[in-house]
């Protein structure tokens, strides 16, 4: 019987190799047998197996070719079983003479070329980035439609969905030439994005499925602007990026505690990476085509210019809010200009522009009922501020969230008295 210590390895070095290598190995094995239905349940039976082997066998030397090798046989039991038939339409047509005529050196990375080729046309555009973050960066459906403010089974609906159409349509897709790769670079880099995001709100790496994802967003990232150094949205992805992982350190105290934005210890922030955002976001500028990465980038630039001066300056923020909302009027970013106005303007003016937003889009939207509570305190509104806190703090995940967001709640409490 395998020890406690021989499990515990077998799925760290699991964890690790799905981090690492998920993405390669769905190309590889969807590259060979042109179902990527099929190859991402046979990656997922080798992890399984390897879960129930490795704490036995020990973790092998290359623990991503035993899977690679563990994948392909499940692929061929079932191609026997007929289950899955080698001669499939293809799902994701990645032929090896494909991969041998495209330019050598442009996709450094396995992973960065299948986010382009599933961000293919004829995918319909609200599958394109979910796809590619189940696919190619190996979310599950909770995390992705947590990203996309949906619930998990009507994302995993839409997923199957656009399987369904790759398979039974019979789209053939290829590795995209240089020329072809502005059109799909959006819903790229919104994948990239929302890889960040969810190993960002992780930030004390206690879920080992985001575990080290914030880093290889950014690492993406970097290889997008090599790829596309003169598009302006892909550098100003980066800068947004690696302006957020500069606080990383700031935004839990000595004890775990969260810390807001506004009571970091800017000392506590890396000025290396500060440096490059802004290095990044002079290059954006310059090529002049203004776009929302660019726009929060430098809305996070005004943020870590209080490293300097020692204070915030709302009145610029909300002006970029503003112009963010024109371009990009989703909830996240109209929930975050009621914020920034809240602080130029006064809290009323947050609260009206909270009020505008539809109940459907909300309801569920954490970030809305935090900053509809702070607000509601701040104007001495201490039962409706209450009752907003208990939702905000039923909705967040983060337990040093929620104990921050049940400190503000007893503050309302206690004024009540």
């Amino acid at each position: 019987m395998a020890s406690t210590a021989g499990h515990e390895e077998a799925r760290a070095a699991a964890e690790l190799a799905a981090r690492a290598s998920y993405g390669r190995l769905v190309a590889l094995l969807a590259r060979q047998w042109r179902d990527l239905a099929a190859a991402e349940d046979a990656l997922a039976d080798a992890f399984r197996a390897a879960l129930e082997h490795w704490p036995q066998a020990g973790v092998p030397a290359r623990p991503e070719a035993w899977l690679l090798t563990a994948a392909r046989r499940v692929l061929i039991d079932r191609s026997r079983a007929q289950v899955v038939r080698i001669d499939a339409e293809p799902t994701l047509a990645l032929l090896s003479d494909e991969f041998a005529m495209t330019e050598p050196a442009l996709f450094p990375d396995e992973r960065l070329k299948l986010l382009f080729v599933c961000a293919h046309p004829a995918i319909d555009a609200s599958a394109r980035t979910p796809l590619m973050l189940q696919t190619v960066l190996g979310l599950d459906a909770a995390r992705i439609a947590s990203a996309f403010l949906t619930s998990a089974s009507a994302l995993g609906q839409r997923l199957v969905r656009a399987k369904a159409k790759i398979r039974d349509a019979g789209i053939a897709f290829e590795v995209p030439e240089r020329a072809e790769l502005g059109p799909r670079l959006d819903a790229v880099l919104q994948a990239i994005y929302a890889a960040y995001g969810s190993g960002w709100e992780d930030v004390a790496g206690a879920d080992p499925r985001r575990r080290g994802l914030a880093g290889e967003a950014i690492w993406l990232g970097r290889l997008v602007v090599a790829l596309l150094p003169r598009e302006p949205e892909a550098r100003g992805l980066l800068a947004l990026m690696l302006h957020c992982e500069a606080r990383r350190e700031a935004r839990r105290d000595g004890g775990g505690a969260f810390v807001p934005l506004g009571q970091q210890d800017t000392a506590l922030w890396a000025p290396a990476l500060i440096r490059e955002a802004e290095d990044e976001l002079g290059r954006a500028a310059r090529l002049s085509a203004l776009g929302p990465f660019q726009l929060e980038a430098a809305i996070q630039s005004v943020h870590a210019a209080r490293a300097a001066s020692g204070r915030t300056d709302w009145a610029a923020l909300a002006q970029l809010h503003e112009g963010l909302a024109q371009l990009a009027p989703t909830t996240g970013v109209l929930v975050s200009r009621a914020a920034a106005f809240a602080e130029a303007f006064g809290p009323e003016r947050g609260l009206a522009l909270l009020a505008e937003l539809p109940e459907a889009e909300i309801v569920s939207y954490q970030p809305y009922w935090a900053l509809k509570a702070h607000l509601l305190l701040s104007t001495r509104q201490g039962a409706a501020a209450r009752a907003a806190f208990d939702r905000a703090i039923g909705l967040a995940s983060d337990p040093a969230v929620k104990a921050f967001l049940l400190g503000r709640s007893n503050e309302a409490r206690s004024d009540a008295l």
